[in-house]
C-alpha cells in the first residue's frame, strides 16, 4: 500500500463533490440539481439517517451554485461540535449575514446548520429573525437526523426534504468503485459482511472497508466482523437453528464463546433479530414467535438488564416454541 493513500481517510477522499456523483436518494438530488441550475435556493431541511450523504449534498449544491472561486468565503458551516448557542446566533450568523461578500447576480451565501436537532430550542428561537431579515441575501440550510426536533416556526420557513437510507446495491456499487481505485483484495462473503454491518450507511461501510485494508489486508467476513466488532452472523444462526431444534445445550455452548469473547448482550441481541428476519427453512408462525421473543429481550436490555441470563432465557424460550 503506497503512502498517498494512508493521507486521507477513504470516507474523505471519495466524497462526492458534485451532485452528480452522490449515491441514491434520485429523487431529492433531482429536485436539488434542479435548485443547482435555478440558482433560487429556498431555506431547507434535509433529515435522515447518519452517513447517507446529507451534509455532503448541501454541500455539493453550495459548489455548484456559488463556483469554485465563491464558495469558500460564501458559505459557513456550524457543527453541533462547534458552539451553537443564542450567542452564536446572534453574533456569529448576524456578522456572516450582514457581511456584504461579491458573489454572482441572483446567487446568495448559504450557512449550514449540521446536526440543527441537537441545537438548543433557544437558539432556533433566535434564528427565526435572522432567517427573515436577511432571506434576501443569504439562504440556511439545516441537517438533521429528526426534523421533528427542530422546532415548528423554523420547519415552516424552510422546503424539507428527506433522505432514506442507502440500499444494498447502491453501497455496494460505491464500494465496489473504491477498491477498484485502491487496489484491495476482497472476496465475495466480505463485500456481503461490510454491507450487512453498515445497514445503509455509506460512510460507516467505506470506514469498515478501509479499517479491514488497514487491519487485515484482505477484505472477508471475519476480518470484517473483528473490525466491526460484531459477532458472526452465522454463529448467531447456528445458535438459533439449535433453539429451534430444541438443543439448548449446543445453542448455550455457541452463546459462551461469544460472551467470553467480550461481546455485549446489546450486539447478541440486535444481531439476532437481523438473522431471524431472514434464517432459512422456518414456518412463519414460528418466525414471528422468535422475533417477538428478541424483541421483549431487546427492550429488556436497552432497559439495562444486558445479562447472560436474559440472554441464555431468550434462547430456551425460542427452544419451547
Amino acid at each position: 500500500m503506497s503512502h498517498t493513500t494512508l493521507d486521507l481517510p477513504w470516507v474523505e477522499k471519495y466524497r462526492p463533490r458534485v451532485l452528480d456523483d452522490i449515491v441514491g436518494n434520485e429523487e431529492t438530488v433531482e429536485r436539488l440539481k434542479i435548485i443547482a441550475k435555478d440558482g433560487n435556493i429556498p431555506h431547507m431541511i434535509i433529515s435522515g439517517l447518519p452517513g447517507i450523504g446529507k451534509t455532503t449534498s448541501v454541500h455539493c449544491l453550495a459548489y455548484e451554485l456559488l463556483g469554485k472561486e465563491y464558495y469558500h468565503q460564501a458559505t459557513m458551516e456550524l457543527n453541533a461540535s462547534d458552539d451553537r448557542g443564542i450567542d452564536v446566533v446572534r453574533n456569529k450568523i448576524k456578522q456572516f449575514a450582514q457581511t456584504k461578500i461579491l458573489i454572482p447576480p441572483g446567487r446568495t451565501k448559504i450557512i449550514i446548520l449540521d446536526e440543527a436537532d441537537s441545537m438548543t430550542p433557544g437558539a432556533q428561537q433566535a434564528l427565526r429573525r435572522t432567517m427573515e431579515i436577511y432571506s434576501n441575501t443569504t439562504r440556511f440550510v439545516f441537517a438533521c437526523n429528526q426534523s421533528l426536533k427542530i422546532i415548528e416556526p423554523l420547519q415552516s420557513r424552510c422546503a424539507i426534504l428527506r433522505y432514506n437510507k442507502l440500499s444494498d446495491e447502491e453501497v455496494l456499487a460505491r464500494l465496489l468503485e473504491i477498491i477498484k481505485a485502491e487496489d484491495v483484495k476482497f472476496n465475495n462473503e466480505g463485500l456481503q459482511a461490510l454491507i450487512f454491518s453498515a445497514e445503509g450507511d455509506m460512510r460507516q461501510a467505506i470506514n469498515n472497508l478501509q479499517s479491514t485494508v488497514a487491519g487485515f489486508g484482505f477484505v472477508n467476513d471475519v476480518n470484517v466482523f473483528k473490525i466491526v466488532d460484531q459477532p458472526h452472523p452465522l454463529v448467531i444462526q447456528k445458535i438459533l437453528t439449535h433453539s429451534l431444534k430444541k438443543d439448548i445445550d449446543q445453542a448455550l455452548q455457541l452463546l459462551d464463546g461469544l460472551w467470553l469473547k467480550g461481546y455485549s448482550a446489546i450486539d447478541i441481541v440486535t444481531l439476532s433479530f437481523k438473522v431471524a428476519k431472514t434464517i432459512p427453512n422456518v414456518d412463519e408462525l414460528k418466525r414471528l414467535e422468535m422475533i417477538k421473543e428478541i424483541g421483549f429481550t431487546h427492550m429488556r436490555v436497552l432497559e439495562g438488564l444486558g445479562t447472560y441470563l436474559q440472554l441464555s432465557g431468550m434462547y430456551a424460550k425460542i427452544c419451547n416454541l
